[in-house]
């Protein structure tokens, strides 16, 4: 955890919570385990990768003064169902009094994202703690914002079409200022485009792809391959679709990363061929690289109250704040 970050789509991160449990393929080889296990017993680790709530953490965004974008719980899941959900209430708190950082939220734990945030005593839960943390003012004299915060954007991860079709329609319905897909590791094809709800000009929409998406609350498309000692490779055609239904949906594009396995001409390294016939070689994260068809597909949401005023498409190097948090 640190106010600097090299996740290609963060600035920061932010740990209020260390551990989680695997639900799916995508956690097969998890990125977090392997650190948590590493460092057990450790300052950073100190149960392992056993869910720990890290109260003395929580104040930290408060701290920092420039604004940046904060993945949080990069090291967890803040949904997890042993995560009670005064806790949350408590992190959403700190958000909501951090209104120059813009807070990335993402979660396997869509059910549960989905009923909280929905919940109308949640809101409640978040002002008592405000209270109850003596966390300062957003602004001195203002109120505290109310739910959907502005400055949070609320996730969930897919890896597949079947993951994608249970938890997108669920973050659909969850009320969120911004809602983004990350789609990684990337380890199936998956279309979001017409599949979610009723479009009227393309009746037919279970079969094709329509570009619903954004209409449909979609704003932010992350794309990225696996990496590890057992990464999985990753078909280009998958991430050339998923870059289509964004970009005729409307809807930011970033890909994170090919992984460990680059596509054709992926220089030398040991070959797989993928049932589609593509040949995929492996390389290494950093020989493969981030370009998809010679670029680099680096596009944000619109700007959030964290950036006022700025395109977020380069990442620019935001002012610092004029006041300090006095927490």
């Amino acid at each position: 955890m640190g106010d600097r970050s090299g996740i290609e789509w963060t600035d920061a991160t932010w740990n209020p919570v260390t551990g989680c449990t695997k639900v799916s393929p995508g956690c097969d080889n998890c990125y977090a385990a392997s650190i948590a296990h590493r460092f057990a017993g450790t300052p950073a680790y100190p149960q392992g990768f056993t869910v720990t709530l890290r109260p003395e953490r929580l104040v930290i965004p408060l701290r920092w003064t420039r604004p940046r974008r904060v993945f949080v719980n990069s090291t967890s899941d803040l949904f997890h169902n042993q995560i009670e959900d005064r806790f949350i209430a408590q992190v959403w708190a700190v958000m909501a009094c951090a209104p120059r950082h813009t807070f990335q939220v993402l979660t396997k734990r869509h059910a549960r994202l989905r009923a909280l945030l929905s919940d109308p005593t949640f809101e409640a839960m978040v002002l008592e703690a405000v209270d109850q943390l003596r966390l300062p003012a957003p602004l001195p004299g203002t109120p505290v914002p109310v739910l959907p915060l502005p400055n949070v954007w609320i996730g969930v991860s897919a890896e597949n079409q079947q993951w994608a079709d249970i938890r997108v329609p669920n973050l659909l319905a969850t009320p969120a200022a911004v809602r983004f897909v990350s789609a990684e590791p990337l380890l199936g094809p998956i279309r979001l485009t017409g599949r979610h709800e009723t479009c009227p000009q393309h009746p037919d929409h279970s079969t094709r792809a329509c570009s619903c998406a954004r209409r449909a609350g979609l704003d932010w498309l992350i794309v990225g391959g696996e990496s590890g000692p057992a990464a999985r490779p990753m078909n280009p055609r998958w991430v050339s679709d998923l870059r289509d239904d964004a970009t005729t949906g409307g809807v930011a594009f970033l890909f994170k990363q090919w992984g460990e396995w680059a596509p054709p001409p992926g220089g030398s390294g040991r070959a797989t061929v993928l049932p589609d016939g593509v040949v995929m070689t492996r390389v290494g994260k950093k020989t493969a690289g981030r370009l998809l068809e010679e670029r680099v597909w680096d596009q944000y949401p619109s700007p959030s109250p964290a950036h006022p005023g700025q395109p977020l498409s380069d990442s620019p190097q935001e002012p610092p704040c004029s006041a300090t948090p006095t927490h």
